[in-house]
């Protein structure tokens, strides 16, 4: 009987170089291949060879409805081996998406979408990473993000929302484990991160970082406050923009960094935030099986 396959999971977290990572793994390719890795990321902003189309269930899915995915997500996966014995699988979405937060709610699918998730994978998790980033740059960071797309409320409307989110990294962290098992898990926050090669010689130790070729192209860049302002002034009034009018748009402004005060957080509201994650990163440490690096040397 043949090996179960070793998984490698870079499970995010969003807004935390992602994409950058992802483009690590292809400029990487033909050295990961050949060092007995298949590869298994999806395409978004435009990322070569990235090819998965992972679905996983929505919070709107009970743990009934959510078996059904497990079959098609094992599909997917499976459609990206090639026989080696280990698989990097990179996916930010794995706990779920960040619209919810501005309604108190914190990865609200990550149970069923974990479940979902361990039944789909070819074999164990060796090693799950996950970088982590604090409060208030993770919910400014999804507020830009989705304001980049649609017409969105102004910040401080969303605010009191976001102060109520229920949970946080160490519940996430947890379901991880409960859910995944992993024979290793490590949790990186946001400024120990490094660069795409350093992050993953951290995910497969066996992988020099000194030997792998670090990505040159800049992913996911964020709009100006002067590009968002301009952007929402026109989904506000109706208007849908092509790629082409995006991109102009976001050229327009690239050189306006001036802040213009479209996403910040209350003093108060940030010293509560930023409270509430140094508790959590003392949560993390304390826990059995979790491995916090929180500075570059760790």
């Amino acid at each position: 009987m043949a090996e179960p396959v070793q998984v490698y999971l870079h499970a995010g977290a969003h807004r935390t170089g992602t994409s950058s990572f992802q483009m690590c793994l292809d400029v990487n390719r033909a050295a990961l291949t050949g060092a007995g890795y298949d590869l298994a990321y999806p395409g978004r902003d435009g990322i070569p060879g990235g090819k998965l189309k992972m679905k996983l269930p929505s919070p709107r899915h009970g743990l009934r409805k959510a078996k059904g995915f497990a079959g098609p997500a094992r599909d997917e996966i499976d459609r990206h081996r090639d026989g080696r014995p280990g698989l990097i699988l990179s996916e930010e979405n794995i706990p779920g998406r960040m619209l919810h937060f501005t309604q108190g709610k914190f990865y609200p699918a990550k149970e069923i979408r974990a479940r979902v998730l361990a039944q789909a994978l070819p074999g164990p998790v060796a090693h799950l990473l996950y970088v982590v980033r604090p409060y208030d740059q993770l919910f400014v960071s999804a507020y830009r993000k989705r304001a980049e797309d649609i017409p969105v409320e102004p910040f401080d409307e969303v605010v009191p929302g976001l102060m109520q989110v229920d949970e946080g990294w160490p519940e996430l962290i947890a379901t991880f484990q409960a859910h995944l098992a992993p024979a290793k898990l490590t949790v990186v926050t946001y400024r120990a991160r490094g660069s795409s090669r350093d992050l993953l010689s951290r995910l497969v130790p066996d992988l020099d970082a000194d030997a792998l070729a670090e990505p040159e192209r800049h992913l996911n860049l964020s709009p100006t406050d002067a590009a968002l302002q301009d952007l929402q002034r026109r989904y506000h009034a109706g208007e849908t923009l092509s790629k082409r009018q995006f991109k102009e748009i976001m050229a327009r402004h690239a050189d306006s960094r001036g802040s213009l005060g479209l996403a910040e957080f209350p003093a108060a509201e940030k010293a509560r935030l930023d409270a509430r994650y140094a508790a959590d990163l003392a949560r993390l440490a304390r826990m059995d099986g979790v491995t916090l690096v929180d500075s570059a040397g760790v």
